[in-house]
């Protein structure tokens, strides 16, 4: 068209100006698309590599129900239930009112004058604006983290371990507990070949762990926990494992999630110093994922925290073993996932390391100041004798209360259905019960390529609504299969939700007996 305008212009014809620029236009050889310099084939292959099945191919399709509920189409339920992720707000759980006052002071200082506000919430976010620049949560802090906030969770550390001290300057503050895993790994990985790094992690485990060592190009190495025995850690499977992945790699890093997840399984005391002993007879670098400490529901059990354990030891461990440890805002009774609040204690780090870390974490500024001034809250809530310690105290223990009664009613209920069993939900927030898939339902799997436990999980969905995470996405022992289900829901929902698998499960072993 422009060419056509431009011979007119000269003087010719609208018809023979048009013709003219055709013909012009035919002589051109027509130009190829132009190649995406980023496809599939030239894409990083360790991200393509990631998988993450708590947000996977399922939860991608429950977003597509979700839609086409909106539109109006009939499907046999009238909500989808994401029980596939431990996300308490979004289930219904309440905030807790003092965390809540305290941001709300902090993101709006104003509110300083406010009578509605108790004095012990306006003394903590004055103390936390005190320590940003500007008085204001809306700039950056250090790269490790406000100051004030990293002597608050030292102090926090030291009271929870009966005593034994904790340094700030070990402590990290984290955006979630997710990237202060990632980034400790990031500094360990290394090496080519039979010497790149090997990351032991449990199976089942959390896929933060096996994403990311796909990402980094570590090497997985897998260790097994006991099914038969409550999920509980052998130490002898731990052994079997590093023996055999030293053929092939370099096994330098130890996770441990305690409480578990997806398990729920809590570690005694005695499982933890056999775990250190082992670390430090082979020299391996212990990663203890502790965002679950809050939920302990069983009354035979306790949480020991790994930091605790290993000075209890005596100074030839707790000199030596290299230890991280990692807390979250999002678990517990605060639920706060969407703060992405963290921290991570790091002990027995070289120093000229330290330095590395801090350099590492300096590249993406800092975390969020508002995720920090949510871990202070944590780590400092209101104590005996303030006003709001009844009624921060009384939220607390009715969240931890119903989340008991949830994990017993769920094992209780899931073990009355034939080919189902689970395992007693000591502690965290999930079940992982196992299921029973009959032959034909494994071909019918295989003819759709797809996990037998996906399968199921997708039959779930489509035919009831509710969204959980095959137990493929965690790892699982050959031949075996589960599924875990968050048991966040309100009591009433949750059943309404058992009774809902109870039935489609009888029905899944009818259809491919």
């Amino acid at each position: 068209m422009q060419l056509a305008a431009l011979l007119v212009r000269r003087g010719c014809s609208q018809s023979s100006a048009a013709a003219e620029a055709s013909a012009v236009l035919k002589v051109r050889p027509e130009r190829s698309p132009r190649e995406r310099i980023l496809t599939l084939e030239s894409m990083n292959p360790q991200v393509k590599a990631v998988e993450y099945a708590v947000r996977g191919p399922i939860v991608l399709k429950a977003g597509e129900i979700e839609l086409e509920l909106q539109r109006g189409i009939k499907k046999p339920f009238t909500e989808v239930i994401r029980a596939n992720i431990g996300d308490a707000q979004a289930m219904g759980q309440q905030p807790i009112t003092f965390i809540r006052q305290v941001m709300a002071l902090c993101t709006y200082p104003n509110l300083l004058n406010s009578p509605s506000f108790p004095e012990d919430a306006k003394k903590r976010a004055r103390r936390i604006l005190q320590a940003c620049g500007g008085n204001s949560l809306g700039s950056y802090s250090a790269s490790q983290g406000v100051n004030c906030i990293r002597e608050d969770v030292a102090a926090y550390i030291t009271r929870r371990d009966g005593g034994v001290p904790a340094e700030p300057d070990n402590i990290y503050l984290t955006t979630g507990a997710s990237d202060g895993i990632s980034t400790i790994l990031k500094i360990l990985v290394s090496g080519g070949g039979k010497s790149r790094t090997g990351v032991m992690i449990p199976i089942p485990q959390y896929p933060l762990y096996s994403a990311v060592i796909s990402e980094l190009g570590a090497v997985q190495v897998n260790y097994y926990l006991d099914e038969d025995n409550c999920w509980a850690l052998n130490v002898n499977e731990l052994r079997r494992a590093v023996r055999e992945a030293k053929d092939h790699c370099d096994p330098k890093v130890l996770c441990i999630i305690n409480p578990g997840n997806p398990t729920g399984q809590v570690q005694s005391r005695k499982c933890i110093e056999d775990v250190i002993h082992f670390a430090w007879e082979e020299k391996l670098f212990l990663l203890a994922d502790e965002v679950y400490q809050d939920n302990v529901y069983s009354l035979d059990c306790r949480f020991h925290s790994f930091k605790k354990v290993l000075y209890e030891m005596g100074p030839e461990y707790s000199n030596n073993v290299e230890l991280a440890s990692f807390h979250s805002t999002s678990k517990g009774y605060m639920g706060e996932c969407g703060y992405r609040g963290g921290y991570m204690e790091v002990i027995n780090l070289h120093p000229e390391i330290k330095g590395q870390l801090v350099k590492l974490l300096s590249v993406r500024l800092c975390p969020p100041v508002s995720g920090q001034a949510a871990m202070d809250i944590v780590v400092n809530p209101p104590v005996q004798g303030e006003e709001s310690f009844e009624q921060f105290s009384k939220e607390k223990e009715s969240v931890l209360g119903n989340l008991a009664t949830k994990a017993k009613l769920t094992e209780d209920l899931f073990n009355q259905v034939p080919g189902i069993h689970c395992n007693p939900l000591q502690g965290a927030m999930y079940a992982f019960p196992r299921i029973f898939i009959p032959a034909k339902a494994v071909e019918a799997a295989q003819a759709h390529k797809m996990a037998p436990d996906m399968f199921y999980c997708m039959k779930l969905l489509e035919e009831t609504g509710i969204c959980v995470v095959p137990g493929s996405g965690f790892g699982q022992r050959e031949g075996t299969f589960h599924f875990r289900m968050t048991i966040l829901p309100p009591v009433e929902k949750l059943k309404t939700v058992l009774e809902k698998v109870k039935d489609f499960h009888i029905k899944f072993l009818e259809k491919y007996a």
